[in-house]
């Protein structure tokens, strides 16, 4: 039986290029998973083991592996660090107990950074902050220190000092053992020592032990009375204060290196192991009884029940669809049964897996607090819950943000016409994100994601993976559709056909919603008006309207649907025919309530040499971009800035001629805001 105080399930998340998949390889290296450290810039990284990972030098899928370190297990999800392939970060943050926050040195807190943390925050994830590439020219750790404190609304604890000039990163202070550390050259990183702590570093150690200690005493009144009396404090006592804050999210350690030249990784396996919570120091797992409809807790306990979340669905080439699994109680063997929810079906299990990266190995038995992988499951997706068939739950569903960006698809030959759609299937199970719908008047293939590189490694997937060769169209912008005043309307679908006839009335109002509140259902029927079992018809006929939109074809964003009244016939009232009625009555209230087009609107950060900052705000001026604010690091000016989407096509190769191939950019969805060309000019978009 598994110890669970030793177990660790982490991830480590960041902004692209920010170092995360360079440290996995060290951490792997140091505690002996593999024995030759891999490099992403030539493509030999253990965890990027797609070839378009290897080919582009970046994450793009989350992959699983698990080492161990002092006598702890450690359970470790990559994630990517583009913005395209944010769900992957998502899904792996709903199942992680810690997590290793990545920060370049130079870059700072940057836009995906700011992604990642909240969506850390989202599922009350505890974690410890890295940054890293403190040999990188313009590497300042007091500065990320700052960004973190203003950007991120956090507590940085600092918890080790780098021993830096320039470009040189010699190596650090820990600040709770007083000690500096260094690492051997020639020897990859794999020996260091402990040493004095350099003259001209006493002071600022002091400065930062004493902010230490007083931030532990608010937390912790054994060592508030310890301090206080100018007693000296054990080490051991201060790192457990440190645990009890993190855990509680109250403060986030903070720590340096440079994972490409094997400094600091060491140190941050022991903080992963001191810091971070083993799964039973965290609260049970909150779940819905879908017999009961009541509430209910999963223990991280073998003795609990068995539950699991199904959090990441891949295609396997021998395999077909495996699903990756975290065990929140209880356990399961090969050939058990278990109850899939929400389709409330019961499956048997086929093979265990253990993963490293895209290899995997066997196992009979997977229990409370591993993650794995297991096979024979009928189609599922997701966000569904396992569990034992005689104690049935649901966790907390899974929410994605919708596609923004969107191309039509064509198999160049016939012959892969049914082999497309197949692929396109299992695709969209794996990538919640990935959407295929068929335009009705073109009969063409219309997939959507939420981004130009995410649908091109699509293509390239389909094409490889797959085997099928497509023709792509030009991207195009996935616009929304919403209302600017309140309108009430009635439909009436009565069809009289001799026999049983179709008889239903809905009567609506439609009125905008806030920004980013989607579609509200609200229904005020009073009760005998229609009975209840047609008011999910009625429902259901305004979900499906929104999501095929009514003047441009776009999805239905921002409304407040209210059912206020309605009329039946007692024999020819059907759900069919409530459904249509509702469907009538909302497109009719649409047309009349002023409808208007959203288009997503980009947050864009840029860093260009300060040289070219004329050039790139004027570029930005011609893309009728609005600039938010710039700051100095150094010799570079960062440009915060947002963009309609429809204007950013092409803005890499654009910012890189301007710039002479100095400007970086990131860029990622914002929200949805009202398109500023006339209507006129829209319905012809």
């Amino acid at each position: 039986m598994i110890d669970l105080k030793t177990i660790r399930n982490i991830g480590l998340a960041a902004h692209i290029d920010a170092g995360k998949t360079t440290t996995t390889e060290r951490i792997l290296f140091y505690t002996g998973k593999i024995r030759r450290m891999g490099e992403v810039d030539d493509g030999s990284a253990t965890m990027d083991w797609m070839e378009q990972e290897r080919e582009r030098g970046i994450t793009i899928t989350s992959a699983a592996t698990t080492s161990y370190w002092k006598n702890h297990r450690i359970n470790i999800i990559d994630t990517p660090g583009h913005v395209d392939f944010t769900v992957e970060v998502e899904r792996s943050m709903k199942v992680l107990d810690g997590l290793i926050a990545i920060f370049c040195a130079v870059g700072g807190v940057q836009p995906q950074s700011e992604t990642v943390w909240h969506q850390a925050d989202k599922y009350g994830v505890p974690r410890i902050a890295f940054i890293n590439k403190m040999d990188r020219i313009g590497a300042d750790f007091y500065r990320v220190v700052k960004q973190m404190q203003g950007k991120l609304s956090l507590m940085p604890l600092v918890i080790q000092i780098p021993i830096a000039d320039e470009d040189n990163f010699y190596g650090l202070i820990d600040i709770i053992e007083e000690k500096a550390v260094y690492w051997e050259e020639g020897t990859q990183g794999a020996t260091y020592r402990f040493d004095d702590i350099p003259a001209e570093y006493r002071e600022l150690t002091t400065k930062y032990r004493t902010k230490l200690l007083e931030a532990l005493a608010e937390h912790d009144e054994e060592l508030f009375e310890h301090y206080f009396a100018k007693e000296q404090i054990s080490v051991d006592k201060i790192k457990s204060v440190i645990r009890k804050g993190t855990i509680n999210r109250h403060f986030v350690p903070v720590l340096c290196g440079t994972a490409l030249k094997y400094k600091g990784i060491q140190k941050l396996l022991d903080a992963v192991i001191d810091f971070l919570p083993s799964p039973i120091e965290l609260p049970p797992m909150k779940a819905f009884n879908p017999k009961t409809s009541k509430e209910e807790t999963r223990k991280p306990s073998a003795d609990d029940p068995f539950s699991a979340l199904l959090f990441k669905t891949q295609t396997d080439p021998h395999l077909g669809l495996i699903y990756y699994v975290r065990i929140y109680s209880g356990e399961i063997n090969s050939g058990d049964k278990v109850l899939v929810y929400p389709p409330e079906r019961i499956d048997r299990i086929g093979r265990l897996l253990l993963m490293h990266a895209n290899k995997r190995q066997e196992t009979k038995t997977l229990t409370v607090g591993e993650i794995g992988v297991v096979t024979g499951l009928r189609e599922c997706k997701t966000g569904y819950t396992l569990c034992s068939p005689k104690h049935p739950i649901s966790f907390e569903p899974m929410k994605f943000p919708e596609p923004v960006i969107f191309v039509s698809l064509e198999p160049k030959t016939k012959m892969d016409d049914a082999k497309l759609d197949n692929s396109l299937k299992y695709l969209q199970i794996e990538d919640p994100t990935f959407k295929v719908r068929t335009d009705e008047e073109t009969s063409q293939r219309i997939i959507s994601g939420m981004g130009e590189l995410h649908l091109e490694i699509i293509v390239e997937r389909l094409k490889r993976e797959f085997g099928v060769a497509c023709t792509v169209s030009k991207p195009h912008v996935s616009y929304r559709e919403t209302i600017t005043k309140s309108v009430t309307a009635e439909g009436r679908f009565i069809k009289q056909t001799g026999g049983k006839g179709q008889f239903g009335v809905v009567t609506m109002t439609l009125a905008p919603a806030e920004r980013g509140k989607g579609l509200m259902i609200i229904n005020k029927i009073k009760a005998g008006t229609i009975p209840r079992q047609f008011i999910p018809p009625i429902e259901q006929g305004i979900k499906e309207q929104a999501e095929i939109g009514i003047y441009w074809g776009y999805p239905i964003l921002d409304i407040e649907a209210t059912i206020i009244k309605g009329s039946y016939h007692p024999v020819d009232s059907t759900e069919m025919s409530f459904k249509v009625a509702a469907q009538m009555a909302m497109r009719d209230a649409f047309m009349k309530a002023k409808p208007i087009l959203l288009e997503p609107i980009m947050s864009l950060e840029i860093i260009t040499p300060a040289l070219y900052l004329g050039d790139v705000i004027n570029d930005l001026n011609a893309r009728k971009g609005r600039i938010i604010n710039i700051e100095t690091n150094k010799q570079e000016k960062i440009v915060a800035a947002s963009l309609a989407l429809a204007k950013s096509f092409g803005y890499a190769t654009d910012l890189r001629s301007i710039t002479q191939g100095h400007g970086t950019h990131t860029m990622q969805f914002s929200h949805y805001a009202p398109k500023e060309e006339k209507e006129e000019q829209l319905s012809t978009d």
